[in-house]
């Protein structure tokens, strides 16, 4: 699609970039696939603040995605590859032959008017989904199970796409994104192809009220506060902390393992870090 650089008329619009959206369908979601966004601001059910730097954004409306892709040897017809407001990625309306109507992420090169199916006797093509199993070695895949029949939770933003390195026994060896390579259950399903909109990693947001439109609110740096505040807080004048970055509470940053889930080490081949 491409990227728009404005001509600047006024400070907010110098270096700031958007995303074209020519070849983008301007009809409205169905009713059907639609429902309210419940938005807390970071606030718990008590209203207390416990994830910093959210609130204010622009109203918007969920977009049902289906994830599962479970109407199995189904055809279904692209209708519309639209925007939506709640991801990175865009979205494709498909029409199933039964007369359903579902939104998938639109992988790159996926165009309105292609027939996809998915199941496990679906060829491999851009936007079929298919068990792992069935899937040949070296091919790019997106939106990836990590248990049978729950739905993708791997590579779903824009511009993602795992690789299927081998196969062996009852899992596959699969790269991931962050270069993390784990074992997945080869019953686990994936899309064939990359998730489109490639450029939305190049596009440049230009002021600072761009980022208060997607609910991101400023961040005070923890050496700009008091000692009471922070613990890199206070000093006179300008001071760089004197210690090792941390949360206001003493917690390590910037490396410091926070990872629990320890039964699930066995199926990470190879780590993201080192």
């Amino acid at each position: 699609m491409g990227i728009k650089n404005y001509k600047p008329i006024t400070p907010g619009q110098r270096g700031m970039s958007v995303i074209k959206k020519e070849g983008l369908s301007k009809s409205k979601p169905p009713k059907s696939l639609q429902k309210s966004l419940k938005y807390s601001a970071g606030r718990n059910n008590k209203g207390r603040i416990t994830i910093w730097h959210k609130g204010g954004r622009h109203k918007r409306l969920y977009r049902i995605i289906d994830f599962k892709r479970d109407k199995d040897n189904i055809s279904a017809k692209v209708v519309s590859i639209e925007y939506d407001p709640n991801r990175s990625a865009n979205i494709a309306l498909l029409n199933y032959a039964d007369g359903e109507k579902r939104y998938i992420l639109a992988p790159e090169g996926l165009v309105i008017g292609s027939t996809i199916v998915s199941g496990e006797s679906s060829e491999i093509k851009i936007g079929n989904t298919l068990p792992l199993r069935n899937i040949p070695l070296g091919a790019s895949i997106h939106n990836i199970e990590l248990r049978p029949k729950k739905g993708g939770q791997i590579a779903k933003s824009a511009g993602s796409v795992a690789q299927i390195l081998a196969k062996e026994g009852k899992y596959g060896y699969i790269r991931i994104p962050s270069g993390e390579v784990r074992m997945i259950h080869l019953d686990c399903k994936a899309t064939i192809g990359q998730v489109g909109n490639l450029d939305y990693e190049n596009i440049s947001l230009g002021k600072a009220g761009k980022s208060r439109y997607l609910g991101r609110r400023p961040t005070v740096r923890g050496v700009a506060m008091n000692p009471i505040d922070h613990p890199l807080g206070g000093g006179e004048g300008k001071s760089s902390g004197g210690r090792h970055p941390c949360t206001p509470w003493g917690k390590p940053t910037k490396g410091f393992r926070t990872r629990r889930r320890k039964a699930t080490n066995k199926m990470i081949i190879n780590r993201r870090k080192k």
